[in-house]
């Protein structure tokens, strides 16, 4: 919200000399947050002067155009000139080369002269052109910043104005005035108008400030005005989508008169452009009282208006020209011929005000937040009017808002207001809460008086009655956000000051921490960080491709998924099942960007519903949802567990002299996913597996103890990594770290390091080529019982000398005693009872 300081000064008691950033240092002071200052005067800066054209000279040119030769007078006749810039004529009158041709010898025009400086760091000098020395400029509204019309000059008399010649036009065009602005949260809506700010105004200085709306006279009506019925009783969620519709009529206006400059010059501050008179009126009003305004021409109305919802099939030309397509939750304000606006957010182009408009209907309503702004979000449609009726407004400034314009439009566009009024609909009450005395010092810890709390919620403009021990508060109109007692604690302790907080450092309970999972979740992360792996984070929104292809390990199958109600994409509508296609799209685009040696890695959580997905309604709102309703909530939440994701392309390291760096393959990802186990101190077993995104013969699943798989790794498939423009042979890995968790022990115990010898034998054992290589060496680890400390495959060989059908598969197996050093013996009797064991169960014959 933008606050034209010279507006704000009417309404309350901003100091002369007050500047943007004076004022927004005091809204801070009770909760609102700086946005920005918007001062004309820092790109523009004088002398800029009203002249008068004695003469003008018409010289037609060898390039076909015509200029003018003018004679400007811009000072009094019979007045010194008192500027001595190099340039200015002593005399008063300025000879100035000008090329439009909407204006004449008498008219009163805005002169630039030399010294002036215009928007974009334009500086006025005489120069020559077209064989005079032109001594300023004739401007137009977009060389003043002011407006977009560069095909003619300003002429005065034609935005009804006359003033006196060389008065200061940049303080006549309100261009000395500046604005603050600010930002407006949610729950502070009403600071979304003059009238808002300057009661919050008031309230940082501790000044009186004047409500604008108690300025206007509302006129007692002769008669019922132009008929209107709500037919919206039971709305959204029970509430009527309109409460209240004013409506006043004014006849014989003559929209074609210009906006004095007074009322542009503030719009455009406030950051609205200056469109028509009767258009402006409306949103000087809506600015100065939070009311949206809507103007119809009343001689394009047929029948009665009726506020209801949409019919199926519906549709409506808004004033932007589209044809909308209208859903059964808009809220329409129709007529015989059928819809005319979408209520609180855009009219009808059909009862469009215009040139030929003789008579207006100004409505003035109320509508119900909800309805509002579904439709702004379902047509896209973000309006002034739908900001502020989306966060709440004013049920009682109908009446003032839809006088304030009938005034307006009868002193600048000449009209004739019609005595009756419409006013149909009933009115809200105004919350009423029940405050204790001591409630609020007990919540923010600073003992308030009584004066303290009842002078502030006065302020407020609430009404505050003895109740019981303490007070009972109806909240002003303007404020519907204030429904309880927290709510008035808030309020009390931001206008008595935060900084009157006493400032206290909470003191952490004995044996607390992070819990156990907390623990576990940082230890991985940390493990994977330092074995040089990048964190990312993505969105958790897939397509549903990326879920069938990810989701789950069989082809072919489409599993359930959470479909989003409302996406940032279309493409992208469901939650995933998976890290990895985000981890992937990191990786794609780091690798288009030249990274090619990438090792990252995300950590995030996935969305596996289960046969009951969501509730068939949804709780109504301002109560307490019973137990059987949460649990009903709950239970229709799907599975959320914590994944952690690796993906590895290209290579390890750097290529430098002398070293050659080695290409990312299977083995990496196998083991990020055993260090994220042993950190928890799990282990996980590697077995061959399938899985659709990954290459078929080159993926592990990962398994615990148990048999349950937690997990895959290995290449990715070449088909997914030709479409995602990925290096052949990419490797990823993807666990399940909520199973490692609930698997790992509470307490880690460390292994007890022997300090006696370890013995070293190696063993060749040639099986059948389909035999698995994991599979041997757990029936070694078995067959050599507690001496083994280690065993590792390190060769695996197929050719000369191995009998077709087979291969030959080379162990490491490391024995060790914690108590003695082992004999050869003994090391060597170990190491036949694991070959035996694997013999037994393979057929493996030692080379």
């Amino acid at each position: 919200m933008r606050i034209p300081l010279s507006w704000l000064r009417e309404y309350a008691q901003v100091p002369p000399g007050a500047t943007a950033e004076d004022v927004m240092a005091e809204l801070v002071k009770v909760g609102l947050e700086e946005e920005g200052v918007h001062r004309p005067a820092d790109q523009i800066s004088g002398p800029v002067v009203v002249g008068q054209v004695l003469s003008i000279v018409k010289e037609p040119q060898s390039n076909g155009k015509t200029i003018n030769w003018c004679q400007v007078r811009v000072v009094p006749e019979g007045k010194a000139q008192t500027l001595t810039q190099e340039g200015i004529d002593p005399s008063g009158v300025q000879g100035v080369v000008c090329g439009a041709h909407n204006f004449a010898e008498g008219d009163k025009v805005v002169v630039t002269l030399p010294g002036a400086v215009l928007p974009g760091d334009f500086r006025i000098t005489p120069r020559k052109t077209y064989g005079h020395i032109s001594a300023g400029m004739i401007a137009s509204s977009r060389e003043l910043g002011i407006g977009d019309d560069h095909d003619g000059i300003i002429v005065l008399s034609r935005m009804g104005l006359d003033p006196e010649i060389g008065a200061d036009a940049l303080e006549l065009l309100g261009l000395d005035d500046q604005a603050a602005e600010i930002n407006v949260t949610p729950d502070r809506g009403y600071c979304f108008s003059l009238r808002g700010v300057a009661r919050e105004y008031g309230h940082a200085t501790g000044t009186p400030s004047v409500d604008p709306a108690s300025l206007v006279a509302v006129a007692e009506p002769s008669g019922p005005g132009y008929p209107v019925r709500l037919e919206d009783a039971d709305g959204i969620h029970g509430k009527p989508g309109c409460d209240r519709f004013v409506a006043r009529t004014v006849r014989g206006v003559d929209p074609t008169r210009p906006t004095p400059p007074w009322m542009a010059s503030r719009l455009r501050l406030a950051g609205i452009r200056s469109i028509s008179l009767v258009v402006d009126i409306s949103n000087y009003v809506m600015l100065e009282l939070g009311q949206p305004l809507h103007f119809y021409d009343l001689d394009r109305l047929s029948g009665e208006i009726v506020v209801r919802r949409a019919a199926p099939g519906e549709t409506l030309r808004t004033l932007d020209d589209k044809v909308r397509t209208l859903d059964a939750e808009d809220l329409l304000i129709t007529d015989a011929s059928g819809p005319i606006g979408i209520a609180g957010v855009m009219g009808g182009a059909a009862t469009e005000v215009s040139d030929a408009t003789r008579s207006v209907l100004i409505e003035a309503a109320h509508f119900e937040e909800v309805s509002i702004a579904r439709s702004r979000r379902r047509h896209k449609l973000p309006s002034e009017a739908s900001k502020r009726f989306e966060r709440g407004v004013d049920w009682e400034v109908a009446d003032e808002a839809a006088q304030r314009a009938v005034d307006l439009l009868v002193e600048l566009s000449g009209g004739t207001p019609e005595t009756t009024a419409t006013d149909v609909g009933t009115r809200p009450e105004p919350s009423v809460v029940d405050l204790p005395a001591d409630y609020a010092s007990r919540r923010v810890g600073i003992d308030f008086t009584e004066d303290q709390i009842v002078g502030t919620l006065t302020d407020l403009g609430a009404r505050v009655e003895p109740h019981a021990d303490g007070f009972r508060v109806t909240a002003p109109t303007w404020r519907h956000d204030l429904t309880n007692r927290d709510d008035l604690t808030e309020e009390i302790a931001r206008l008595v000051g935060y900084d009157k907080i006493p400032k206290t450092l909470p003191v952490a309970p004995p044996g607390r921490g992070l819990s156990r999972v907390q623990q576990q979740r940082r230890r991985v992360l940390q493990a994977l960080a330092a074995a040089g792996l990048t964190e990312t984070l993505s969105y958790p929104f897939v397509s549903a491709a990326q879920n069938n292809t990810f989701g789950t390990a069989e082809a072919g199958s489409e599993p359930r998924a959470v479909r989003l109600a409302n996406p940032l994409s279309a493409e992208f509508a469901f939650l995933r099942r998976s890290v990895l296609p985000g981890l992937l799209d990191s990786a794609r685009r780091n690798h288009s960007r030249g990274f090619r040696d990438l090792a990252l890695f995300e950590a995030g959580l996935v969305f596996l519903p289960g046969a009951t997905l969501g509730t068939p309604s949804i709780p109504p709102l301002g109560a307490r949802p019973s137990e059987d309703v949460l649990d009903g909530l709950y239970n229709g939440l799907p599975d959320q567990p914590l994944h952690i994701a690796a993906v590895f392309t290209g290579h390890d390291s750097p290529a430098a002299a002398g070293h050659a760096p080695r290409a990312y393959d299977w083995a990496d990802a196998v083991d990020a996913a055993r260090l994220a186990a042993d950190v928890l101190g799990v282990e996980l077993l590697t077995h061959q597996g399938t899985h659709q995104a990954f290459h078929p013969g080159r993926t592990a699943r990962l398994a615990l103890r148990t048999g349950e798989t937690v997990g895959y790794a290995g290449e990715l498939h070449p088909r997914l990594l030709a479409d995602l423009d990925l290096p052949a042979r990419t490797v990823a890995m993807e666990l399940n770290a909520d199973a490692l968790f609930d698997s790992a022990a509470d307490v880690i115990v460390a292994k007890h390091l022997s300090t006696y010898p370890v013995s070293t034998q190696d063993v060749a054992l040639v099986v059948a080529a389909d035999v698995v290589a994991g599979d041997v060496l757990e029936a070694l680890r078995e067959g050599a019982g507690e001496l083994l400390e280690e065993v590792a495959l390190f060769d695996v060989y197929a050719g000369p000398g191995i009998e077709e059908g087979k291969k030959s598969l080379a162990f490491g197996l490391r024995f060790r005693a914690a108590d003695r050093t082992l004999t050869a013996d003994e090391a060597s009797g170990a190491r036949s009872a694991a070959v035996a064991a694997a013999a037994a169960r393979f057929g493996a014959v030692q080379r």
